[in-house]
């Protein structure tokens, strides 16, 4: 009999943890260090918040013999993405007095706070509580944040959908009392396995697992890039079910042509009713099938592709003790966001803002943390996070316009009438200074490369197309590189791999065109690729699309072919 394998290490500390407890509790206590034990530092995932340090600061201060400079990062879920006028101004609050003074946007559609230190954590997510949000399963090897799209321009169905990703988002939050006890001062209670995880068990998942909901034909939330996705069905104006995905997913790890990005694949339909009892089930086959020995090959679409989708179906259709229906038709046209005032169906209005890698803060010439707050103070409707990092002040009365037209002029804030359609499409992880895990700049670094590439845009008569521009400090993906149809990839300091010919409507996968680009030479090389697609592309044609018809990159579709080093000569007119 062959040995059984051994699991990953943090299976271990899951095992250990007594539901997510460890000596978290106990270590908050402990004001001798601004950081966490390790394994803690692995449970603290779990309830919303990583422990990090300024990566800036750690040279100085070595030198004069200091602990790194440790905070934490705060994740603050928000369900579909939709938080009432009061929570954006706690949220705020919280930024200022306990944070680095700034609210990050997430592509996950949730609020982030840098820069807390470990004596303000218990009491920042104690308030973030108080303000009726919460980052239990933010992190963690659970289900994180349910997405869904803002669709400000079909608000006849937002709200059915909307409460589709809340159920969800409550049926697979975990059930231990360990959050409340530490972070709520709640009381401990004894309770079986089954009644305190009845879901999950007590080691949880293999990895993090990512749902979305999309309605078509707007794919703003990257369905193809996440583990489970409903693709909403709309027939009359009314909601009558999802397509469901499966087996997306980002991550890969340089120089490891086992790990590869993975577009998901839709395997059926399921009725309204029945979603939350899918989401289940299939996080059922993702808890006893998913590989618990190689954190590496641990997210659920590996677990597609080692097993297939055919199986995947009929082992969910065996779990839910009934089958799904065919998928039926639809359609995405892109994956970004809309700008400016869009009317709703309902009276309302909702007017979309461009917010620079998700980063809402104050700066001297452009206050706009200041401006939604102001604004926030007499909004009636709600904040709507979209997953490309932007904001949409939705729902916004008749009567409220005007005020709300005053203070958008008032504070400068900024839609799609003032920059290029490159940069509307831009997405940038954190990456540094504080991601451990960056090789490279890209929150700080796209935009002021987008400024060099503008100039090639301008030259060529391309202002307001839009293009997908993404950029990470690490293969891990949380920018969703992968998809895009212009990606940098940190490779080292300074370099990045340039991907080209992801879908515009994040279909397709990109391709890798050069390897570790210097950040120099990344404008020269992409300059010939942009000329070249002003002046010979299709009527229609899409960037990616043109990259690859051009001969620059090959189609990808399949995560296993995304490493092929094929790399066809560049076109020759005939």
């Amino acid at each position: 009999m062959s040995e059984e394998k051994k699991l990953a290490a943090n299976e271990y500390i899951k095992i250990d943890s007594n539901y997510l407890r460890g000596t978290i509790a106990e270590a908050l206590e402990d004001s001798s260090t601004g950081s966490m034990p390790e394994n803690d530092q692995q449970l603290l995932k779990f309830h919303g918040t990583y422990q990090q340090d300024d990566r800036d600061l750690r040279a100085e201060r070595r030198k004069h013999k200091l602990e790194k400079a440790y905070s934490f990062m705060i994740r603050i879920r928000v369900p579909g993405g939709v938080a009432t006028s009061e929570q954006w101004l706690q949220t705020d609050r919280l930024a200022g007095d306990f944070a680095n003074g700034t609210i990050k946007l997430t592509t996950r559609q949730a609020f982030q706070f840098h820069g807390v230190i470990k004596g303000n954590l218990k009491r920042t997510i104690k308030e973030i509580n108080q303000a009726a949000m919460d980052t239990i399963a933010a992190c963690g090897d659970v289900n994180r944040n349910v997405m869904c799209n803002p669709n400000p321009y079909l608000s006849e169905v937002h709200a059915d959908v909307l409460q589709v990703a809340k159920d969800i988002s409550a049926h697979l939050t975990p059930q231990t009392p360990a959050y409340h006890e530490i972070w709520l001062d709640g009381e401990k209670v004894e309770s079986t396995e089954k009644e305190i995880e009845p879901i999950y068990g007590k080691t949880y998942l293999p990895r993090k697992f990512k749902i979305t909901i999309a309605v078509p034909p707007s794919n703003d939330v990257d369905i193809f890039a996440n583990c489970l996705s409903f693709i909403a069905i709309v027939e009359d104006g009314k909601l009558v079910g999802f397509n469901v995905a499966v087996g997306g997913g980002m991550g890969s790890t340089h120089n490891n042509e086992k790990t590869y990005p993975r577009l998901a694949d839709v395997i059926g339909f399921c009725t309204v009713d029945q979603v939350v009892d899918v989401a289940e089930k299939v996080v059922l086959v993702q808890r006893d099938f998913g590989d618990r020995t190689d954190r590496k090959h641990s997210r659920f679409k590996y677990t597609v592709d080692d097993h297939g989708p055919d199986w995947i179906l009929a082992k969910l259709n065996e779990y839910l003790g009934y089958d799904l229906g065919p998928v039926r038709p639809y359609v995405f046209e892109d994956n970004g966001d809309r700008f400016g005032w869009t009317e709703g169906t309902n009276g309302n209005s909702h007017f979309t803002l461009f917010v620079q890698g998700g980063r809402v803060l104050d700066t001297a010439d452009y206050p706009l943390r200041t401006g939604l707050r102001e604004i926030a103070k007499v909004h009636t409707g709600d904040f709507r996070l979209t997953a490309n990092q932007n904001l949409v002040i939705a729902n916004v009365s008749p009567e409220k316009r005007a005020e709300i037209e005053s203070l958008i002029k008032k504070y400068g804030i900024k839609d799609s009438l003032e920059t290029s359609g490159l940069r509307l499409n831009s997405l940038a992880c954190v990456a540094l200074p504080t991601c451990g895990l960056a090789l490279a700049e890209a929150e700080r670094y796209l935009p002021d490369l987008i400024t060099e590439i503008e100039d090639l845009v301008e030259e060529n008569g391309l202002r307001h197309d839009a293009i997908v521009i993404r950029m990470t400090g690490c293969p891990n993906g949380c920018g969703r590189p992968f998809l895009a149809e212009i990606g940098f990839v940190g490779r080292a300091p300074g370099k990045y791999n340039l991907y080209l010919g992801g879908g515009f409507a994040g279909q397709r996968l990109s391709k890798l065109y050069r390897e570790s680009v210097p950040a120099t030479e990344i404008k020269a090389t992409l300059a010939p690729i942009i000329a070249r697609y002003a002046k010979e592309r299709e009527s229609g044609e899409r960037f990616g699309d043109f990259c690859i018809r051009a001969g620059y990159v090959e189609a990808t579709t399949q995560g296993r072919d995304f490493h092929l080093n094929i790399k066809p000569e560049a076109f020759v007119k005939r």
